[in-house]
């Protein structure tokens, strides 16, 4: 038995400090990117993923991102017909470079579709949700010998050795996060996991040395952790709870009427209020084992939540939101251009992050 003292950190934990700045306005800011892949080329874009799961992984979803130059890990569970209909309606939309279909490494018809279409992608996401296993890294390299010329993503994993590993059996970019999710249970089942800024830190020191990549895969609350892990070193952010709830996302949209009682002229009086939803759930939950793997297995226990998120109306309101407040991090830190964040970012560790006396 091993117990590791060193404090390991989570976004809650970390602010930025504010740092003397030349930009005059948040327009001045430069929010895509171009990134690098070695033997591949470069790719160009606002480095924000929408997450893989059905809830937030939609083609709706991937819609609006690709507009804004942002990406959608599709979920795996569309059928070959709907992909075939989603790519006659985004022709107007450079679906090549902004949209990921995502495989697992059980089903080999998964692959074979992703062979079939692989002209339309320029990346593949191999998700699983505990990348540690030495089948999974034999799986990787499999894949990577057959489509070279692909940006291969590999997850999840939260450490350094094993983001090595996967980066040497030929991922472009690793995945990072255990347990971080909102929709993520690991953590109280299993008990396993890093939290996520200090597993950023590790994963990106070790795939930047190899001339490899990160996504950091979880973890978000506040518009405010999308700079931070962009400024601890993550390459790309993959979020889901915060892109759920939306038109655009998957899940079922439900109406709560509740009651709102307030007091009126020393009388007690109830108003009844009426509250959208829509549920979300993560994808080792019993929901979506029992709505794609014919009920969840005796040998296992689930590992995701199923809940529901207030209804937000157009994700394109949130998206707005996220990258103004990217923007708005920038200017206090001094960072004209998105790839300087981690160049100009000082962190200083918090025990409140936010003072919040009344809610909300």
């Amino acid at each position: 038995m091993i117990i590791e003292n060193e404090v390991k950190l989570d976004f809650k934990d970390i602010l930025f400090k504010p740092m003397r700045s030349t930009l005059a306005s948040r327009s001045e800011v430069e929010l895509e990117r171009t990134i690098h892949f070695n033997g591949i080329g470069d790719w160009t874009g606002i480095p924000i993923i929408s997450a893989n799961m059905d809830t937030t992984g939609t083609f709706e979803t991937a819609k609006v991102f690709s507009k804004y130059k942002m990406l959608t890990a599709i979920h795996k569970y569309y059928s070959e017909e709907q992909w075939v209909k989603f790519f006659s309606e985004m022709e107007w939309l450079d679906v090549y470079n902004y949209v990921i279909p995502t495989i697992g490494v059980k089903n080999p018809d998964e692959l074979e579709f992703f062979d079939k279409y692989k002209n339309n992608f320029r990346f593949l996401c191999i998700d699983v949700a505990n990348g540690y296993s030495e089948s999974f890294s034999q799986f990787v390299s499999k894949v990577k010998g057959r489509f070279p010329d692909k940006i291969i993503i590999a997850g999840n994993v939260a450490t350094g050795d094993m983001t090595q590993e996967l980066i040497l059996s030929g991922a472009s970019i690793v995945k990072i996060g255990i347990g971080s999710g909102a929709a993520c249970t690991t953590r109280l089942k299993a008990g396993v996991g890093i939290p996520q800024a200090s597993a950023i830190i590790e994963c990106a020191n070790v795939a930047h040395g190899l001339g490899g990549h990160i996504i950091s895969d979880g973890g978000i609350v506040y518009p405010a952790d999308f700079s931070k892990a962009l400024g601890l070193g993550a390459d790309f952010v993959m979020a889901g709870g915060v892109f759920a709830g939306h038109d655009e996302s998957g899940g079922e949209l439900i109406t709560v009427i509740t009651t709102d009682g307030y007091e009126w002229d020393r009388g007690y009086k109830e108003n009844f209020v009426e509250k959208e939803y829509k549920t979300f759930y993560g994808m080792s939950s019993k929901k979506a084992n029992d709505q794609y793997n014919g009920g969840l297995k005796t040998y296992r226990s689930s590992e995701g939540r199923e809940t529901k998120v207030p209804y937000r109306g157009p994700i394109e309101t949130t998206i707005q939101d996220i990258l103004g407040s990217i923007a708005s991090t920038m200017t206090y830190i001094g960072a004209r251009k998105l790839k300087d964040i981690p160049k100009c970012a000082t962190f200083v560790r918090v025990t409140q992050q936010v003072n919040n006396p009344y809610g909300g």
